[in-house]
């Protein structure tokens, strides 16, 4: 008798077993596949899910006026963040084009001049030397120092190439995230039901707690970070169309990128600080040298305006995701490489403190 109901319970797990293990598989197939068809909007939903955590105390400040109509608060935020990237985009799009045009133009019919270069410019470390012949000869044959560099100019041009067609593919997921932003500002309400359901389902009692710290996080990374970011490359933009520097999209781009990292824009705005000194007048290069210093300092005062809290997450965090993201998934990924990790670590930290505040309760009942 025992070696038979012996059996039969053998059987019974074995038979159980194995439908927990194909329903465990086709559980497993069925995400796996839901992510793959989803995989390619995980990035522009993400970032929406930040801008509209971000501007979410506009938009409510937005609604109270329109009557609480929040469709229509939420279209008009929409069109307004639409314009607000395209027009820029096109403006920047257009002064790169035509600068380059204009230096193509110049070379072919000789009216292109260069001048020589500074005193001292031979004595800068590592590079000055070099730079300072091949200076001189575009200054003096422009055909033969161009023949002598096509090389490294071919591959500088492929990855301007390649950029451009990233820059482009990101201004499409931008156009996306905010499409889509527009629909969680309609249904913010439930949206944030939804998300304070989830926590607590995740992390228990704590779950409505890390919900807004996770709101906190986004919110003060997306206004002092990002936010700042904008306002400086926006700035620097209008300076270098002000002064007519040749590609001034290309160079407000990479000052958005160097803000973003948490490094001075005037990495970018240096040389071409120098370079006015070398091509206009005296006091309208002093004049665009001026406003390069304040768009570069202008973090000191613009961060403490954008966050409602101090910036507790540590710079480094910041920085890894910034440089993790863009290695991940591009342009975008800088952005939201940035807000993902410090929400990742505030977190994290939150629930280290919590489980240090769990022991000493313990350990003094009293």
């Amino acid at each position: 008798m025992n070696t038979s109901s012996t059996v039969l319970s053998d059987k019974e797990f074995v038979k159980r077993a194995v439908e927990a293990s194909i329903r465990i598989g086709l559980i497993l197939l069925i995400a796996g596949w839901c992510l793959q068809i989803v995989g390619p909007f995980i990035l522009p939903v993400l970032w929406a899910i930040i801008i509209a955590v971000a501007i979410h105390p506009l938009f409510q400040m937005m609604q109270s006026r329109l009557g609480g109509r929040s469709k229509l608060t939420a279209t008009i935020i929409t069109l307004l963040g639409l314009a607000i990237l395209i027009i820029p985009t096109v403006m920047l799009s257009k002064s790169l084009i035509q600068s380059m045009q204009y230096v193509s133009s110049s070379i072919q019919d000789g009216s292109l001049v260069i001048p020589l270069p500074p005193q001292g410019v031979s004595e800068w470390p590592l590079i000055g030397e070099s730079l300072d012949k091949i200076w001189t000869l575009a200054a003096t044959n422009l055909e033969a120092a161009i023949t002598q560099i096509a090389p490294q100019l071919k591959s500088v041009g492929k990855g301007m190439l390649s950029a451009a067609a990233g820059v482009g593919g990101t201004i499409v997921q931008f156009v996306i995230s905010i499409i889509i932003m527009g629909v969680l500002l309609t249904n913010a309400e439930g949206a944030g039901k939804f998300a304070r359901k989830l926590t607590t389902r995740l992390v228990g009692d704590k779950g409505e707690a890390f919900a807004q710290l996770a709101s906190d996080t986004i919110s003060s990374v997306a206004k002092g970070v990002l936010g700042v970011a904008i306002i400086q490359a926006v700035l620097a933009g209008i300076g270098l169309l002000a002064a007519g520097v040749p590609g001034a999209g290309l160079w407000a781009l990479l000052v958005l990128l160097l803000a973003v990292v948490q490094l001075p824009p005037i990495l970018i705005l240096g040389p071409i600080i120098a370079y006015q000194f070398t091509v206009v007048d005296t006091t309208p290069a002093v004049l665009f040298m001026i406003w390069s210093l304040l768009v570069s300092a202008s973090d000191a005062f613009l961060k403490p305006m954008f966050l409602g809290r101090g910036m507790e997450t540590p710079m480094l965090v910041i920085l890894l995701g910034a440089i993790g993201g863009m290695i991940l998934s591009g342009i975008i990924g800088l952005f939201v490489g940035a807000v993902v990790l410090a929400l990742g670590y505030d977190l994290f930290m939150a629930w280290v403190e919590q489980d240090m505040e769990v022991s000493e309760e313990q350990n003094n009942p009293g």
